[in-house]
């Protein structure tokens, strides 16, 4: 039997080629005094299956990507994935660069994840639903054509 202290194995995420290039090329621009916030990113970044950018199922959590989500202690959250200028945590909107953000990124509906909040305790979160900024465009455009 496994000690109860034994760490939970993380989930399999998967990104796309686009997104990790690019966020790739964020956290190695940001100077060693913010390694704190690079290093959580650059470790998603290392375990993520890559695909091409239209190979990505629409339920995974990408850069730009609405989704709710369900806390340890049963809070549901509705936020969307941003790069670091587009940040405003009273709009929804969270950064990449935090820790959340690094958490979030590459999960699929229905997974669980822990993570390392900036206290340094371990949280635990669920992911209930994704969706994708050009689906959220097309089903108002859909419903602004339908008579």
């Amino acid at each position: 039997m496994a000690p109860a202290t034994r760490r939970k194995l993380k989930p399999a995420i998967t990104l796309t080629r686009s997104d990790h290039e690019r966020l790739w090329r964020l956290a190695e621009s940001l100077p060693d005094s913010a390694a704190n916030v690079a290093e959580p990113l650059l470790a998603e970044l290392d375990r993520a299956r890559i695909v091409a950018d239209n190979k990505i199922a629409a339920k995974v959590v990408r850069m730009g990507s609405s989704l709710c989500f369900t806390s340890e202690l049963g809070d549901e959250k509705h936020v969307t994935l941003v790069f670091p200028g587009e940040a405003d945590i009273e709009a929804g909107k969270v950064s990449i660069l935090t820790p959340i953000g690094a958490a979030l990124i590459g999960l699929s509906a229905g997974q669980t994840i822990d993570w390392a909040a900036r206290d340094g305790r371990v949280r635990r979160l669920t992911v209930n639903s994704v969706t994708q900024a050009g689906d959220a465009a097309k089903a108002t455009a859909s419903h602004a054509l339908q008579p």
